[in-house]
């Protein structure tokens, strides 16, 4: 009896569910693989890789234009006033060359071309279109008559000076009558005070008239054009740079 009670609890115990061991994974089913997938994400790489190739060839396809340093008035050719920069090159925009500098110094500026900006060639022509309510007046001025630092884009106010008047006679000098002196222009109120000066000649060129002689031009407004003209045509013009320049 001993013997039998000992072996059914043995077989009750052995009957009993087998709990898992805390830390055990259940395994995982195998992962399905997608080739399609992994051919899109290598030919994606491959298409990044050859952007990035093409910018940095088209950032070396550099060339050399002009750029303008300080402003330009119309009218004003380009003088000194340029430096070469490398840009990257566009069919679309007409940039002017560094080697074409001689042939743009021929040209005028249609416009006012501001300090740090890169020539196109539509900003210049042969001959500069005039803003509406201005004209251009010649002068022929003497050594003393406008400053020696004087060059195109200048600002500049034109005083009449010289006396128009003539000297007295034996009878107006016993009546106690002098002359007198300028006309209009001639008290410390320019004829013009804001000029802007076009063009300059340069001291070895046949732009003198003599040796002291300069021709210079300047352009003011329509209103102030004709009292200009009648002083310098009685050469009573003298030219001071004034501040704005």
């Amino acid at each position: 009896m001993k013997i039998q009670e000992r072996t059914g609890a043995g077989n009750n115990r052995s009957s009993a569910p087998v709990q898992p061991t805390t830390g055990e994974r259940l395994p995982s089913p195998p992962r399905e693989r997608k080739p399609a997938l992994a051919a899109l994400a290598v030919l994606l790489i491959l298409v990044g890789a050859l952007g990035a190739t093409m910018l940095v060839l088209r950032a070396g396809d550099r060339i050399e234009v002009v750029k303008v340093t300080a402003d330009i008035q119309p009218g004003q050719s380009v003088g000194k006033k340029v430096e070469s920069v490398l840009v990257a090159e566009d069919s679309g925009v007409n940039y002017v060359r560094w080697d074409q500098l001689e042939a743009l110094k021929n040209l005028k500026a249609k416009s006012t071309i501001y300090g740090g900006t890169l020539v196109i060639g539509e900003m210049f022509a042969r001959k500069a279109n005039l803003e509406p309510g201005k004209a251009v007046v010649g002068l022929s001025l003497k050594e003393g008559q406008y400053p020696q630092t004087i060059e195109q884009g200048d600002l500049v106010a034109a005083y009449q000076v010289g006396n128009s008047g003539s000297s007295s006679s034996n009878d107006d000098t016993d009546t106690g009558s002098s002359g007198s002196s300028g006309s209009a222009g001639t008290g410390g109120t320019p004829i013009v005070s804001d000029a802007r000066v076009t063009y300059v000649p340069d001291d070895s060129g046949d732009a003198t008239i003599s040796s002291t002689n300069k021709r210079i031009t300047v352009t003011v407004d329509e209103s102030d054009a004709a009292a200009l003209a009648r002083a310098a045509a009685a050469n009573q013009v003298a030219l001071v740079l004034v501040p704005g320049n």
